[in-house]
């Protein structure tokens, strides 16, 4: 980036933030918006309330009430960044895919280590942060991504059962409202992408790990809402390579699991495999050998789980073997019977993109620095981190367009999707 594109971005910045004015009630409440939000852009090693009150010149308690007491509408705000998206960066309706697969939405959760026991929801559970069972909070979170750009839609906490929903009490304390209670991930990614519909998102398709590819729920869930997906699966899911003859639970005519059946079965039997290779940006291509056919899955069988009978449709299930370690991976689809399988493929890696979006939260936005009791200053925290993220894709896909200054450099420089750096005081007071 060159000294007048960085000086550009605090006039930028004042400007966007002007669209979310509607979701603040006084100008004064307004106004801090512009002190958090430099200071998620800030280089402060630690975002938390203090950090940022200090380094703007503001005074602790009014920032710290601004997160959790003072009058304006998070929610609104979700929803507006939403229709942001939809206006300034998705395909209008009705047009043909961009940028290859088109819009693919990503569902995912993530965890971060915490102290203590008051922060909302903590517990010790498994930490994907830490790779073992630790105290820590966990979100869940709805991301989509069109060609180059792609950012956060949601967020929502996950409540465990038996230590918070159960303990009423302990929700009191922590402000967590009366029908905030425990819902399964899955079931909390189902009300995001809802939420998303609602707001005019619409994804060509969906894809997340094989937790949420083994929820038969899940699943039929998104087949209800008429939505395509790709997942991996967990090698045990049972589905039915064929239909069987009786309507029999007895072992000849009842489901097998997905590594089973990519090996054993008559729809895979004999065939090759096919050797394909997936691009990437800042990494060494991908080389997987897949094979792939139509099955029968277990049916949805209520509370999430599995029928032991089979679905009226066929599904596609993949079989990928990784060229380079051996690793395989298995993926389902309800994509129709004629979809390419490189487009199958491309769609169920692209998720990687979403470890990206998390890595940039949290190392640069302080997305896992909120320090606090209350629930409401955990999810207001976390939606004032997806709005500079936002800010961040925007900017990003901006710069990426623009010509390079000539240099000596025959391509000039590469702009990656990076966090853009504001001194905390660089940017004026936001006007009401």
């Amino acid at each position: 980036m060159t000294g007048e594109q960085v000086a550009a971005l605090g006039p930028a910045f004042t400007d966007y933030l002007r669209c979310f004015r509607p979701c603040f009630v006084t100008k004064n409440t307004f106004a801090h918006l512009g002190v958090y939000g430099r200071g998620l852009l800030s280089d402060l090693a630690r975002k938390s309330v203090e950090p940022i009150a200090l380094a703007a010149g503001c005074a602790v308690r009014t920032v710290q009430e601004f997160l959790t007491h003072h009058v304006w509408d998070h929610e609104r705000m979700r929803d507006e960044i939403q229709r942001r998206v939809v206006r300034e960066q998705l395909p209008a309706p009705g047009g043909g895919p961009t940028g290859g697969v088109g819009t693919v939405g990503w569902i995912d959760e993530t965890s971060v280590a915490k102290k203590g026991h008051k922060t909302p929801g903590v517990q010790r559970q498994y930490c994907g942060a830490s790779g073992k069972i630790d105290n820590c909070i966990v979100t869940v979170h709805l991301a989509c991504r069109c060609g180059n750009f792609m950012t956060m839609l949601d967020n929502d906490l996950f409540l465990p059962e038996t230590t918070w929903d159960a303990d009423r009490q302990r929700c009191k304390a922590a402000h967590v409202p009366d029908d905030v209670v425990y819902r399964s991930k899955w079931q909390i990614a189902l009300e995001q992408v809802d939420r998303a519909m609602g707001n005019g998102v619409r994804f060509d398709w969906l894809t997340f790990d094989e937790w949420y590819g083994g929820k038969p729920g899940f699943l039929s869930g998104l087949e209800t809402r008429g939505l395509l997906y790709v997942c991996e699966v967990p090698a045990n899911l049972p589905c039915f390579p064929s239909l069987p003859k009786y309507n029999s639970l007895q072992r000849p005519f009842a489901a097998q699991r997905v590594d089973n059946a990519g090996r054993f079965s008559k729809p895979f039997k004999g065939k090759p495999w096919k050797k394909v290779k997936l691009t990437r940006k800042t990494l060494a291509d991908q080389v997987w050998h897949v094979r792939a056919a139509q099955v029968y899955l277990a049916r949805h069988g209520g509370e999430g789980k599995a029928s032991p009978r089979p679905a009226q449709r066929t599904h596609w299930l993949i079989v990928a073997k990784s060229d380079t370690t051996g690793e395989m991976k298995y993926f389902v689809s309800n994509g129709p019977p004629r979809t390419a399988l490189l487009t199958l493929l491309k769609v169920a890696f692209t998720r990687s993109g979403i470890e990206h979006v998390f890595r940039l939260a949290k190392t640069e936005v302080g997305f896992g620095h909120f320090e606090g009791r209350s629930y409401k200053g955990l999810m207001r925290h976390m939606t004032l981190c997806q709005l500079v993220l936002l800010f961040a894709a925007e900017q990003t896909g901006r710069l990426r367009g623009e010509k390079s200054p000539p240099d000596d450099r025959a391509d000039g420089p590469r702009v990656e999707y990076v966090v853009p750096r504001l001194a905390p005081a660089s940017l004026p007071a936001v006007a009401g």
